[in-house]
């Protein structure tokens, strides 16, 4: 296709890495990261590229593969969801040295978040396998990097930020290609493109092309009749920016209403960042009491699957808690990633561990998971804690697994596991003492939770129980 006919975006795509406009720190972080890596040294073998779409994440790749000779393997989303096209394709060329006499290989692996956790498990795991046993560099990009499951693709990568482009950069490019097309342009009609494509260069692009071929100039009256504001999704902290300087109601409910995570993760965020935001404890307080109303209303459509009420949630969460603000005066404020998501990501395995245990259990009790996790557990973990060869011997008769053991014996599971593999070899317990330990510890752990149970039922009778045997309502 003959450069005049390609596609503006792909024509004025950066050649070389100067060329990325507005992007000074991660161009920095990426080339430094790449350095390492064509000396054979690399911090991480991967690096996750994350931003809002149209900022140059694909771009300086595509720009540093060319100024450093590297040969370029890229898929996109729907090319990788399942394993056998990553093993057939991608890893096949990230464990083989190039075959155009190039310097090496980037392996760029685009918009990453688009794949689902559930139905691409397979894909997931497959890139992993592939950071681990590639022989050059794997670049992933992404506008959500923060989703749950793209937590192991974080962890085994370099986490390189990208920034929303502004609107005064976004015109200075406009203007730079209807300079070079010899488009006529006015500088309204620019900065208009510029302040509705929301710093996606990409888009503003295509309205220019869109608007330069067909009239054959761009004034501000083509564009005000020609081009129209995108629903756009915004990240966390995009979402919370716009929702606290919103001065409207419509701009607010607008504001949790069109981010890329879904309605209860955004709830964590608002009640995260109240306090980094609002100076005045009255504010605070509004905030948080319009907050708590839309948990309540969001457990209110769990329980009764009235979703019609969700849309009460979006104005308790946005409205409510923009609105809450009197006397706060609005200031720039650093956001903090929701604490209680970050500690569910690290206990996620822990929480694995005791939900294997208490079914395991169960099935050996007969009795509900639910009852293993809150009667008979706790009183475990004080066994294994305070007597690692009593512990071994309901470990050998429960059959447990070493991560079960570790689970309920923490600092004391190495003796726990050493008594256990003694008892193994040939100094075993005979089945019959084995057995008896085994009873006791039910029949221990059966009379806490029968007395525990009765004293529940007490309580229960008295609060429902009045005078002349009626029984008094709760409000």
């Amino acid at each position: 296709m003959p450069a005049k006919e390609l596609p503006w975006v792909i024509k004025y795509r950066p050649k070389r890495i100067s060329d990325v406009v507005d992007q000074d720190n991660a161009k920095r972080e990426f080339i430094a990261w790449l350095n390492q890596w064509l000396r054979g040294k690399p911090d991480k073998k991967a690096a996750l590229l994350y931003g809002p779409p149209g900022c140059g994440k694909t771009s300086l790749v595509e720009a540093a593969a060319n100024e450093y000779n590297l040969e370029l393997i890229e898929m996109n989303a729907s090319d990788f969801r399942r394993r056998q096209d990553i093993e057939r394709i991608v890893k096949i060329a990230a464990t083989q040295m190039s075959l155009f006499g190039r310097r090496g290989k980037i392996i760029l692996l685009d918009e990453v978040d688009g794949i689902s956790g559930t139905a691409d498990r397979g894909g997931l795991d497959a890139i992993l396998d592939l950071i681990n046993t590639t022989r050059h560099p794997v670049v992933m990009t992404a506008n959500d990097p923060w989703d749950q499951k793209l937590r192991p693709l974080r962890d085994a990568s370099k986490l390189i930020a990208f920034n929303r482009l502004t609107e005064t950069v976004v015109a200075q490019v406009l203007k730079n290609i209807c300079l070079s097309e010899g488009i006529e342009c006015e500088p309204q009609a620019l900065r208009y493109i510029a302040k509705l494509s929301e710093g996606d260069l990409r888009s503003a692009i295509n309205d220019l092309e869109a608007i330069a071929r067909g009239y054959g100039k761009v004034t501000l009256s083509l564009a005000q009749m020609l081009v129209r504001r995108r629903d756009r999704e915004y990240t966390p902290f995009e979402a919370l920016r716009n929702l606290f300087m919103s001065r409207y109601a419509w701009q607010a409910k607008q504001a949790v209403t069109q981010t890329n995570v879904d309605y209860e993760t955004m709830l964590q965020w608002i009640n995260e960042n109240i306090p980094n935001q609002y100076t005045d404890m009255e504010d605070i307080w509004r905030a948080y009491e319009a907050l708590s109303r839309a948990a309540l209303y969001l457990g209110r459509i769990k329980r009764t699957a009235s979703w019609d009420l969700l849309s009460y949630v979006f104005d308790a969460m946005g409205p409510g808690v923009a609105l809450a603000r009197v006397k706060s005066k609005y200031k720039w404020a650093k956001y903090n990633f929701p604490q209680r998501i970050l500690m569910m990501a690290k206990t996620k395995q822990v929480r694995e561990i005791r939900d294997s245990l208490a079914k395991h259990l169960a099935s050996k009790l007969h009795v509900s998971s639910r009852l293993v996790k809150s009667e008979f557990i706790p009183i475990l973990r004080i066994i294994f804690l305070n007597n690692p060869r009593y512990a071994a011997r309901i470990a050998l008769g429960y059959n447990l697994t070493e991560n079960m053991i570790k689970y309920l014996a923490g600092p004391r599971s190495n003796e726990v596991l050493r008594y256990l593999n003694e008892l193994k070899k040939g100094k075993a317990l005979p089945s019959e003492e084995t057995q008896i330990a085994i009873t006791k510890t039910v029949k221990t752990v059966s009379e806490v939770t029968t007395t525990r149970t009765t004293r529940r039922s007490t309580r229960t009778r008295r609060r429902k129980g009045g005078r002349g045997g009626q029984t008094q309502l709760p409000f």
